[in-house]
């Protein structure tokens, strides 16, 4: 049992540790897994653009597979004085820049609600067994996923296994429905 501040100690230091290789290996083995959620029949996702300097899981992967099967793809651009988040639909024309904390966003592009979005995607740095996780502390997608519709599918993607509780877990924070890590779906 571990609290947020530690954990975020923990899996940076981990994630740091992976080789390049590992990193691109464990984001390819997690977007396999993500083909077995029961997810497909939905329209609108919604997905994060990696920060490679932070060693995120590569979401390229899921990326392909999502335009493949001819998916809706959201993606957001985030206003670091309200903590809140602006979703845009992703087209041939979106133009991606990385803002001053390296995070891909859209410039501009056709607004799509929250509320429109079927499944998220959700960056973390570690989750627990009841499907808490430990973001990076800005509370962007706690506020993001509290706008969004009450049955819209939250999806962690981890290289790494639970922790068995998380012990610092506020009423804002929002569980996740999925953790997908390269070897295992953690249903919650």
């Amino acid at each position: 049992m571990k609290n947020k501040k530690e954990l975020r100690i923990k899996y940076k230091a981990l994630r740091n540790s992976l080789s390049k290789n590992e990193l691109e290996e464990m984001s390819l083995a997690i977007a396999n897994k993500v083909l077995l959620l029961p997810i497909w029949e939905k329209t609108y996702f919604h997905i994060f653009l990696s920060i490679t300097e932070l060693r995120e899981v590569n979401t390229e992967f899921i990326l392909h597979l999502l335009s493949g099967k001819d998916k809706e793809i959201i993606i957001s651009k985030a206003d670091f004085d309200t903590r809140n988040m602006t979703h845009f639909l992703l087209t041939d024309n979106t133009k991606i820049k990385k803002n001053e904390y390296n995070i891909p966003e859209p410039v501009d592009g056709i607004e799509v609600p929250a509320h429109k979005i079927d499944v998220v995607f959700v960056p973390l740095l570690a989750f627990d067994k009841k499907g808490n996780r430990v973001g990076y502390g800005k509370g962007f997608y706690d506020k993001f996923l509290s706008d969004c519709k009450p049955d819209v599918i939250k999806i962690g993607l981890s290289f790494f296994d639970p922790e068995e509780l998380i012990t610092d877990i506020f009423e804002g924070d929002v569980n996740l429905d999925y953790c997908v890590t390269p070897n295992l779906i953690h249903s919650f």
